[in-house]
C-alpha cells in the first residue's frame, strides 16, 4: 500500500505544453509545493523562473533537453545541458536521438547521451534518457536501455508525452528486467489516475512523469479512519 505522500515523492510534475504560460508555471509551482512532489519538470526557457518559484521548498527543478524529438546535434545538446544547469536545473531529461537509434547507429546514440552525461555529472546532476518507447519494439526498448547504461545515464524513461502512446506495463517490465538493478526507471506519458501510478511503482519504477498530478493524488486511497 502506497500513501499519497509516498507517491507524491516519486512524481516529476510535467509543465511542458508549448502553450503553457508564465501564469501556468506559477500555478503549477504552487501545486507542486502544496503536494510536496519530487520535482517540477519544465521547458528550458522556464528553468530560471521555476528555480525562483520553488526556492524555499523541497521541490526540485527538472528540465527537458532536445525535446521532444531528440534531434539536435550533439554539441547543441551538450550546450543545452550546460545552460540548463547554469539556470538552476537539478535533473535533466534528455531525448535520445530516435532516428539514429532506428538507423542502427548505436555509437552515435551512446556518444550523444554521453556528451550530456559528462556535462551533467560534473555538477552532480542526474540524467534521464527518454527513448520514446512507442516508436520501438520491446527488443529495441531493451537495446536502448543498454545503450543508455553504456553512456553513463542514471535513468531510462519511456516517453515525452508528445509521441505515440505513453507508458505501458510491458515497457516498464522490459526496462526493469534489462537495467533495473543498475539504473532507475521512469514511466511517463498517460499516467492519469492513482491506480496506474501505483501499478507502475509496484512494477519497480522509481519515478513517475505525470502532468495530471492533482487528479492522480486526489484519487489516493484515504488513509486512517476517514
Amino acid at each position: 500500500m502506497y500513501t499519497k505522500k509516498q507517491v507524491a515523492k516519486t512524481i516529476d510534475h510535467a509543465v511542458l505544453k508549448p502553450e503553457s504560460t508564465d501564469a501556468d508555471l506559477q500555478q503549477n509551482a504552487k501545486m507542486c509545493i502544496e503536494n510536496d512532489v519530487f520535482s517540477m519538470c519544465v521547458k528550458p526557457c522556464d528553468i530560471k523562473a521555476a528555480a525562483e518559484l520553488l526556492k524555499n521548498s523541497d521541490v526540485k527543478v527538472s528540465c527537458v533537453l532536445s525535446f521532444p524529438h531528440g534531434a539536435d546535434a550533439t554539441p547543441t545538446k551538450a550546450f543545452q545541458a550546460k545552460q540548463s544547469i547554469a539556470d538552476g536545473a537539478d535533473e535533466i531529461d534528455m531525448v535520445m536521438n530516435i532516428g539514429k537509434f532506428l538507423s542502427g547507429d548505436y555509437d552515435y546514440v551512446v556518444n550523444d547521451i554521453k556528451a550530456v552525461v559528462e556535462v551533467a555529472h560534473q555538477q552532480g546532476i542526474l540524467v534521464k534518457v527518454i527513448q520514446e518507447s512507442g516508436h520501438l519494439t520491446l527488443e529495441q526498448i531493451a537495446k536502448a536501455c543498454e545503450l543508455s547504461y553504456q553512456a553513463g545515464a542514471d535513468f531510462v524513461k519511456t516517453s515525452t508525452g508528445f509521441g505515440p502512446g505513453g507508458a505501458k506495463p510491458e515497457y516498464i517490465d522490459v526496462m526493469v528486467k534489462t537495467v533495473g538493478d543498475k539504473m532507475q526507471v521512469k514511466p511517463s506519458g498517460g499516467i492519469r489516475d492513482w491506480e496506474t501510478a501505483v501499478s507502475f511503482l509496484e512494477q519497480g519504477a522509481n519515478r513517475l512523469g505525470i502532468g495530471s498530478t492533482e487528479a492522480v493524488l486526489n484519487g489516493a486511497k484515504a488513509e486512517g479512519d476517514y
